[in-house]
């Protein structure tokens, strides 16, 4: 019996998906809601289950093309139908997919002829709103450079809260053997290392400071031979990013205050208290809902900072809703923390793990990426001092979180050491003046800089 797959509706206001991938090829069998193709939205990327178990039969719809909701992308031959018609693989076997514009990954499992070589698309994630993620490389395409090995890969193509994580460890993730994808680090390889002891290498080492050192060779796409330029078609993800942010930058009158905040105390008490705070509430204390938390007690004494333009009339929320970026490395997604105002800083941290998991997986809903009132986007992961991203539109303001650095301070007319960090405040000038963005991130400076988090205390 064959059963269709179709194109999923993934939201309300969603009318077509496009199919960026297939994690399966005919023939093959498939476990009723196991992911068997990738799709891109306006609103997310995800993965989509399979709606039976059985063997995959024709593809109806390649990779790259845009298709109407309800569609048949293909079709599950199951396993009581396949058992029916069985015949010898050859002659079951559907012709494979059209080689896709944008060149997936070879997999050890599936390599790619040599002979069909096709460029690969550089995925160059350029946050949305101001924050740079890693580089997406072909394997292939690293191996011919000739000047990247196994360590360098596995640096490259870790996720960024990897990265973050074992900067914050002072991880050498070359070291670790990954289990993912071409070598991809995950954070189940990260964290089974450092339960090993086999990653416990020093953070002065030239990869610890800065969470990915991207190797030129390793930029852009693989070239064929003799060509000298490759063309490949943007991603709908990228597509999207890009009309975003020129709408932003027509419709907002864009300015950038940067504030710098002595983050000692708060560094302080995180690395006092995380450990308890792990085991009470099951989810790591990270810097970011701190941040987030920060920013929600500024945005309920400044209420404006949280409001929009529509048209003449200025639209005020009491809902506080945060949108969080997360660097993907194959753009950028902003998944929203909503009703944050209601939320204690437990709260607070477990949705932006939760949010930030399922945003990598591919999991999120539509709705999840949606209503944020203000944004927080964070390239000091990245190592970025700080930058100026542009606004979320309809929102009026996006604070960017540039690199937690140690340097030499000037305390009580002493030189001390001290964790500090930039935050630049991008907002909108038709509505915040340039008094009410400065008193706005002076009361997120004086919340990070006393540690005022009760729930640490």
């Amino acid at each position: 019996m064959r059963v269709d797959v179709i194109m999923p509706q993934m939201g309300e206001s969603i009318a077509e998906g496009t199919l960026t991938k297939w994690l399966k090829k005919p023939g093959e069998k498939v476990a009723r809601d196991e992911p068997i193709f990738e799709i891109s939205t306006d609103k997310v990327d995800a993965e989509i289950p399979a709606p039976a178990a059985g063997i995959l039969g024709e593809i109806k719809v390649q990779e790259g093309e845009t298709v109407p909701i309800n569609t048949v992308v293909a079709f599950i031959e199951t396993e009581a139908g396949a058992a029916a018609s069985a015949g010898p693989p050859a002659a079951k076997a559907s012709p494979p997919p059209a080689t896709p514009a944008v060149a997936r990954q070879a997999t050890p499992a599936a390599p790619a002829p040599a002979a069909s070589r096709t460029p690969a698309a550089p995925s160059h994630a350029v946050a949305a709103a101001g924050a740079t993620g890693p580089v997406s490389f072909p394997k292939a395409a690293a191996m011919a450079a000739g000047g990247a090995g196994a360590d360098e890969i596995r640096r490259v193509r870790s996720s960024p809260v990897v990265r973050k994580i074992a900067q914050e460890r002072g991880i050498d993730i070359g070291r670790i053997a990954g289990t993912g994808s071409g070598g991809r680090v995950s954070k189940k390889d990260l964290l089974a290392a450092l339960e090993s002891g086999v990653a416990a290498v020093a953070a002065s080492t030239a990869t610890a400071a800065v969470p990915a050192a991207f190797p030129s060779a390793a930029w852009g796409p693989a070239y064929g031979a003799g060509e000298r330029i490759s063309a490949v078609p943007m991603t709908a993800m990228r597509k999207k990013i890009a009309e975003h942010m020129i709408l932003s930058r027509r419709t907002s009158a864009h300015v950038t205050t940067v504030f710098e905040v002595d983050m000692q105390r708060t560094m302080r008490l995180r690395a006092q208290r995380r450990q308890s705070f792990e085991e009470r509430h099951g989810v790591r204390l990270t810097v970011t809902p701190l941040v987030v938390k920060a920013a929600v007690e500024a945005l309920k004494a400044f209420p404006l900072v949280n409001a929009s333009l529509e048209g003449d009339a200025i639209v005020y929320r009491k809902d506080i809703n945060i949108g969080v970026a997360v660097a993907l490395d194959w753009g950028l997604i902003v998944p929203v923390v909503k009703h944050a105002e209601d939320l204690s800083l437990s709260g607070i941290a477990k949705a932006v793990a939760d949010l930030g998991e399922r945003a990598r997986g591919k999991k999120l809903h539509p709705e999840e990426v949606q209503g944020g009132t203000f944004t927080i986007t964070n390239p000091g992961v990245f190592g970025s001092l700080f930058g100026t991203p542009i606004i979320n539109q309809p929102q009026v303001a996006i604070m960017g979180v540039g690199a937690i650095v140690k340097r030499p301070v000037v305390v009580d007319d002493a030189i001390a050491i001290h964790s500090m960090v930039y935050l630049a405040l991008s907002f909108d000038h038709r509505l915040l003046d340039g008094a009410v963005a400065d008193q706005f991130m002076s009361h997120v400076k004086q919340i990070l800089e006393e540690g005022r988090f009760p729930e640490l205390a």
